[in-house]
This record gives C-alpha cells, structure tokens and sequence, in this order.
C-alpha cells in the first residue's frame, strides 16, 4: 500500500468525525453565551453593576469565539481573519488580552497530514511531482484559511544545453482536502449565530460580510484564477522600488506554486517595530491600496496582515491574491470626486452625488448638511498633510457610527450601499483597520491626489 493510499483511506474515514466535530464545536458558542448571560442574571441578582456584568459577559463570549474560530479551517478562519483586522476597534480592556489570539487567526493553523500533502501534489502536478523541487519541506512554514503553504526550492530549466541547472526558492500552497465544502458550511453556521458578533463589536453587521465571503468561494477555491490575478499583479508592479509581487512559477486549481517572499511579517512589525517602521508600513499599505486599480486593474481585496511582509530593502511584500476586487477602469471617479467635495464643504453637491450613485435613494429626503457632518469624520485623514491612524481614533469612530443615540447612527440607517460598492468598501474598512493597528502616521492626502480619480483639485 502506498503512502497516498494510506493518507487517502485515513482521511476518508476520518471526513465525519472531522465535519462533526467543527459543526459541534461552531454549534456550542450560542450555547456558552446563555450560561454567560445566565451567569448574569445571577450576579445581577446580588447587586452587581450591570456594566461589569456586561463586561465580564462579554470578554467570556470574546475568549470562547476567539479560541474556536482559532481551531478551525475553512469559512470559520476565514471569517476570524476577516474580524481581526478590526481587533483595533475592540475597547482597549478587551483588545489587550486577545491581540495575541487574534494575530494567530492571521497566521496559524493545525497542519494537514504529510502523506495528504504529497496526495495533493501527486493529483495536481503529476505522479513526477518531486521531479520538479531540489528540496521540499513537508512542515508547513504558514497556513490560511483554505490552504497551508511549503517552503521548497523549484529546479528551472537551464538557460542552454548542458548548463548547470538554476533553482529558485519558492513557496508552495497546497489546499486543504474539502476545503470548499468546509468553507460553506462553516459561512453557513456562522450566518446563524451572526448576533453572537456584536457582542464583540455592537455596530458591525456581520451578515454582509459573511455573505460576500460566501460569494467569493469559488474564485479563492481556484488556485489558477489567483495565479492569473497574480501575474497581473506582478507585471503592473515589475521593478518597483515600494512594492514587490513574488512570481508565479506554476498554478493548479489546487496547488500554486510561487516565488518566496523573505521578510518580516507585517503582525510583527505591529506588535514589536518602533514608530518610523509602522509610519513607513502604513505608508506602503496605502500607496498599494490606491495604487493597485490604476496600475493592475485589480484591488487585493485581503487586507489582513498575514499577507504582507517588509522586505530587507524596505519594500512591501504582497502574498495572496486569491480575493481581489476587478476594477478595470481603476477606482470609480465618483468616490475621489465626492470625498474632495465633502472636503471643500460643499454639502449640496456632496448629497447630489451620492445620489446619483446610489448611496441615497431617490425619494429620501435627507438634510444634506447631516450628511456632510456624517461624512466629514471618516476623510478627516485626509483633511491634512498628514495623519495618524489609532486605535483609539477607530473606537470613537466606531462608536460615534454604532451608538443608536448618536445622529450618525440614525443617518447611516437612511443610506444604502451600491452592490458596486460593497466590496471596496468592505477592504478600504479592513485597511483602516490594519492602519490603526500599525498606528501610522503618512501623507495620506497626497497618495490619495495621486491616484484615486476624481480627488486631486482641478488646476
């Protein structure tokens, strides 16, 4: 019996235990939080302050989601990835002891079998697999959500005949056996406990996030899509001093193989660099996020730190191109052009645009200078030379856009969002995010005049 068989047989017997055990342990969080919210009442009962109450509720339920979307692959890590770009937002009591946990959302997960590993090479890249690696470590260097990537070094033709053969460091992804299937049931598990979430963070609506993931699937399941979306990627930013995009070496739809990225992982720079290197990574994730639709056509749609590396040269390391948002007309005008506007104060043609785009619906009459006073606070980082993202600035905002008191809250129940829009809203959100956990401060205004259409003043 072969080594694959071996691998094949084990994993196929074990596929309900496993499925099992995910969904029982998905199934247990509304669970905990009653005992929580029982717990409660009977501290409520012996006159304990309900706001310690609240608080003690909901760091337990924050500990027990946390440590299961920890364990977890599929939607359910995906989803925790996604969440953890917004650890920023989270009040500093809380955020404090889950940093640590929610890094590891970004980074790690429990390896898959060696014997499963070399099933999926042998079925993607042919029974010769080994043919094409001078060397391929069967530890994992890094795992996400659907995948687990290989360190190896990948033998290219030599450049004429009888030439010593090159070899290239590379970096191999390998997806996880039913990563798709586990994908949508774990989306769909967690759609049903979506209130669970505001626990954690009252404003945010999980429901469209979770849907949009779900329409993402099958692109991130394809590992050739997201090698096309890489090439592009690539090509748009050859020989650029700021960003590096590593190279596709080969891709299958379950296997991509690609040029290995060295660096320090961007978690660390947040967590352990001192302020010029946050300011500097802040600086190169923003020239990437508006850059990218102008250069490549294409938004990585990602925005989590796991993706991104400081090279040695200073330069950002881009990994993982599996979501990217199409704009090939670059960003829409309308969005420069409208925050310019709001900038200028002029709340007439700032209500009138939106209009037009969809944001306000035809037949709501909505005060236009409201809406400016609702908008002004979120492009207050570009209002000025330069600015700083905190975390604490993200918590008021946050709590200004999620308190059903505030006059932000009210107006923000009146405005819609464009389909068009989602997907850029939901990364430029997930970028903040990211932004104010580095606590970074650049000159957004003027990356922003650069390249997103419509926002530099008219000369």
């Amino acid at each position: 019996m072969t080594l694959g068989t071996v691998g094949h047989n084990d994993l196929v017997s074990d596929i309900p235990r496993r499925a099992a055990s995910r969904t029982a342990k998905l199934a247990a969080l509304p669970l905990g939080f009653a005992g929580r919210t029982a717990l409660g009442f009977g501290k409520r009962a012996v006159g304990m302050a309900s706001e310690v109450i609240s608080a003690d509720i909901q760091q337990r339920t924050a500990e027990q989601l946390f440590s299961v979307l920890g364990q977890l692959k599929g939607g359910a890590m995906k989803f925790g990835q996604a969440l953890s770009v917004f650890e920023a937002a989270l009040p500093e009591e809380m955020a404090g002891p889950y940093r640590q946990a929610l890094t590891k959302l970004q980074e790690a997960a429990p390896p898959m079998p060696v014997a499963t590993v070399h099933k999926a090479l042998a079925e993607q890249l042919g029974a010769d697999w080994r043919d094409h690696f001078a060397e391929f470590d069967d530890s994992p260097a890094a795992a996400a959500s659907i995948g687990q990537v290989h360190r190896a070094v990948w033998k290219l033709p030599p450049a004429r005949r009888n030439a010593k053969p090159k070899t290239l460091p590379v970096a191999v992804k390998v997806q996880y056996p039913g990563a798709g299937e586990a994908l949508l049931a774990d989306l769909k598990q967690l759609s049903r406990l979506a209130g669970m979430f505001k626990l954690i963070h009252p404003g945010m609506d999980i429901k469209p996030l979770l849907a949009e993931l779900r329409e993402r699937v099958t692109e991130e399941l394809d590992y050739a899509m997201e090698a096309e979306a890489q090439r592009a990627f690539a090509a748009a930013y050859a020989d650029d001093p700021e960003i590096f995009v590593p190279q596709v070496v080969t891709a299958a739809p379950r296997v991509l193989v690609t040029e290995w990225v060295e660096g320090t992982p961007l978690a660390r720079v947040i967590s352990d660099g001192d302020e010029a290197q946050r300011d500097e990574a802040g600086r190169l994730m923003a020239v990437l996020h508006f850059s990218a639709p102008a250069r490549a056509g294409l938004l990585h749609a990602d925005p989590h730190p796991g993706n991104f590396r400081i090279l040695a040269d200073g330069r950002l390391g881009v990994i993982d191109f599996g979501a990217v948002a199409r704009l090939p007309g670059g960003h829409p005008e309308p969005i420069g052009r409208l925050v310019r506007l709001a900038l200028d104060g002029d709340a007439e043609a700032v209500a009138d645009g939106l209009r037009d785009e969809g944001f306000i619906k035809p037949d709501d009459e909505l005060d236009a200078v409201a809406v400016l006073n609702f908008l002004r606070p979120m492009i207050e980082p570009l209002a000025g030379e330069t600015f700083r993202f905190t975390r604490s600035w993200l918590r008021s905002e946050a709590g200004r856009l999620s308190s059903p008191r505030s006059p932000a809250y009210q107006l923000s129940r009146k405005l819609n969002l464009p389909p068009s829009y989602l997907l850029i809203h939901r990364v430029t959100l997930g970028s903040i995010g990211v932004l104010c956990q580095l606590e970074a401060q650049a000159p957004y205004r003027s990356i922003v005049e650069k390249w997103l259409p419509g926002f530099a003043p008219v000369s």
